[in-house]
């Protein structure tokens, strides 16, 4: 289940979707024009709603999201009283988290980093460190055990390690090939959204991303990204959690607050563990 792919209202009122129509290729964070299109005031009060329900009680203060991209899945913590820090490795994300922060009066320090270069880039460790946003499956399985490797090395003693992601789990068992977000509305068009997925022999998937902007009626402008990921099982990141000696290993839904939601059937799930 995805929460946030039934929204049938969003606002981004800076975009001008005049064109010819053209169909153009491109890489999806360089364009956080476009990335960001289906954030709306909802989807930032449920995220802030599961931070609310994932934070409690465990004191966490200080969370560095290695992945933070644009802030979607982060920001909202920072209203929570946690000191908010974030890498990635696109420079464009990062600069439009940095806005969207100072937007809202929210305050973030970001530092770019290929999140595979953690221990050269970082030396201080945080109450949680997190990778939000289904990064972890861009790197093959083996690179995803490094960068667990190199999160856990920020931890403070007694901290957390977070991740959320995509049920690959799920996926895998489905195989389905489409996946259909709600329309959003802007002032002047209406944005539709579909994923086609490809499965390939290397055990890797394509998501092919397909962006269609209509007015009155008419498709005026078309945007197509493509996606590479390496599925990760979920049993094969709870084994390395244990092995990194974590505890109190907690798996939920994404956002948490889906509680009577069966974690087999839920399209994202988080990860929260405590260091020992």
């Amino acid at each position: 289940m995805n929460p946030y792919a039934n929204r049938e209202e969003g606002i981004c009122s800076s975009e001008k979707w005049q064109g010819s129509g053209a169909f153009k290729m491109g890489q999806l964070y360089d364009r956080t024009d476009i990335y960001d299109l289906f954030d709306n005031e909802d989807k930032y009060q449920a995220i802030r709603k599961h931070w609310e329900k994932l934070l409690e009680g465990k004191g966490i203060h200080s969370f560095l999201d290695v992945s933070i991209g644009t802030g979607s899945l982060t920001l909202p913590m920072a209203e929570l009283g946690v000191s908010l820090y974030g890498s990635d490795l696109s420079e464009e994300m990062l600069k439009r988290c940095v806005q969207k922060a100072e937007e809202r009066k929210l305050s973030v320090r970001v530092r770019q980093s290929d999140f595979r270069q953690l221990s050269a880039n970082f030396q201080e460790t945080f109450d949680c460190v997190g990778s939000t946003g289904n990064s972890l499956p861009y790197v093959s399985n083996e690179d995803v055990m490094g960068v667990l490797e190199q999160m856990d090395a920020l931890v403070k003693t007694g901290g957390y390690l977070y991740f959320d992601m995509r049920n690959w789990d799920k996926i895998l068992r489905e195989r389905n090939r489409f996946y259909l977000y709600n329309p959003v509305f802007l002032e002047n068009a209406r944005v539709n959204l579909i994923q086609v997925w490809d499965y390939h022999e290397d055990a890797s998937m394509s998501f092919h991303l397909l962006y269609t902007f209509e007015q009155e009626g008419k498709i005026v402008q078309k945007e197509k990204f493509e996606e590479h990921y390496i599925p990760i099982r979920r049993e094969l990141l709870l084994k390395k959690l244990g092995q990194l000696g974590y505890q109190d290993i907690q798996v939920c839904c994404h956002p948490a607050y889906f509680e009577d939601v069966d974690i087999e059937k839920a399209d994202w799930y988080c990860v929260i563990a405590q260091k020992r």
